[in-house]
């Protein structure tokens, strides 16, 4: 990817199988292990997709401007791997998002 696509990493947890953070320009891809593996998730053509995340630089004003809009928040927020804060929610069709704020401190580069 780095050779054809340029893309750069940002994050690598150094174990086994790892979790990494790939920027291709100013868009980051988390890639990850699953924890399993369902037939449905080989078709293509199935809509939606599996896990996506946003940054915000602020992740109060960002969940409380989609409360707003009617978005359900079933999960705490949490602590983001890198620094800041994270959490989950999902769309109309149930698929998982999430929005992450990075602090001054994360160990990640700012776009």
């Amino acid at each position: 990817m780095k050779r054809v696509l340029g893309a750069k990493p940002v994050f690598d947890n150094g174990q086994n199988p790892p979790t990494c953070l790939i920027a291709l320009g100013n868009v980051w891809f988390e890639i990850y292990a699953a924890e399993k593996s369902l037939p449905d998730t080989a078709n293509n053509k199935l809509a939606g997709f599996r896990h996506l995340a946003l940054m915000v630089d602020s992740l109060d004003a960002a969940k409380a401007e989609l409360e707003k809009r009617g978005v359900t928040f079933n999960e705490a927020e949490r602590p983001a791997a890198g620094g800041g804060r994270v959490i989950f929610f999902e769309d109309c069709e149930g698929n998982l998002l999430h929005f992450v704020e990075r602090t001054a401190d994360s160990t990640f580069p700012k776009l």
